[in-house]
């Protein structure tokens, strides 16, 4: 909320499907802009020769085809928000042009001479390390600094295996809506298979195997073996987690055993390849050194030196 609040440019890093698009939109939600456009642009998907045009508009007559003029991402999100995804993909000249409407807050179109202002609060996200792009010279490091005033970085979805319940709780209600169906939740042995999955594709995998899971299953609760077989299998490292002790019949304290025991194995994986060293493996598993510490703590695991 205290970043939805402010007016500065927010940059959301994260793997794919992390769900970097959800916290575009929710600080656009909680933000005084809540009532203006969300514009998205998916800077990846269109061509160096279009995302100029695509952003900024063009006049008529300004390439063959461009019989009227159009406004472009820019205009549309006036008194809005912009949402730039994939911003690492940006060709390093139109970073150049990129950084000037960002600074001034105006532009022109494509073709035309007349400056346009604009009040846009800018949010952009990639699954590329900018920081590493720009000691390279793959990525201006101007534009870089403009863009990353406050930064978001959303860790892996292996590595919060305590939202994995609450997220599906969150997807089941808004699939069971659009499907027309009645879901009261999975069971116990449903739950184990997803919090022993390593869920490469993040969030949007989850999404599409509960949407999947809804199409096929006949009950109102789902079972282990309504899973994809892929996940019931096992696919992926963290799978290799044992069932949940014997007398452990609750959905919550499954949970919460499992998740204990899946952080300390991916802990001590990560310490044992980085020889004990705490602030590489923190790196390694995508949280601060803080972050570890304590939850080495938590865990009974001692920190050598």
């Amino acid at each position: 909320e205290k970043v939805a609040a402010t007016p500065s440019t927010v940059l959301i890093t994260g793997e794919s499907g992390t769900g970097k698009e959800l916290i575009a939109k929710a600080l656009h939600a909680h933000s005084s802009r809540a009532d203006r456009p969300f514009i998205r642009v998916n800077c990846a998907a269109i061509p160096d020769t279009l995302i100029e045009s695509e952003l900024f508009g063009y006049e008529k007559g300004a390439f063959t085809g461009a019989v009227t003029s159009k406004p472009g991402r820019f205009e549309l999100a006036h008194e809005g928000t912009l949402f730039l995804d994939e911003i690492g993909e940006v060709s390093t000249e139109m970073q150049v042009k990129l950084l000037r409407a960002i600074q001034e807050s105006e532009f022109e179109r494509v073709g035309g001479i007349t400056t346009r202002r604009v009040d846009v609060r800018l949010v952009t996200a990639t699954n590329r390390d900018l920081a590493q792009q720009v000691r390279e010279g793959r990525f201006r490091d101007d534009l870089y600094y403009r863009l990353n005033v406050v930064p978001l970085h959303l860790p892996p979805l292996r590595a919060r295996l305590d939202d994995i319940p609450l997220l599906v709780d969150h997807i089941l209600a808004r699939y069971a809506v659009r499907l027309g169906r009645t879901i009261e939740g999975l069971d116990t042995a449903a739950m184990q298979v997803l919090l022993q999955y390593a869920w490469p594709g993040n969030i949007r995998e989850l999404e599409n195997v509960l949407e999947r899971t809804l199409l096929f299953c006949d009950g109102p609760v789902i079972r282990r073996d309504d899973l994809p077989a892929e996940l019931r299998e096992g696919a992926g490292p963290v799978a290799a987690s044992p069932a949940p002790p014997a007398g452990v019949t609750g959905l919550k304290d499954a949970v919460k055993l499992t998740t204990q025991r899946l952080e300390r194995e991916m802990i001590e994986r990560a310490l044992d390849e980085t020889g004990g060293n705490v602030t590489r493996a923190a790196r390694k598993l995508e949280i601060s050194r803080k972050s570890l510490q304590t939850k080495m703590k938590e865990l009974g695991l001692r920190e050598d030196g």
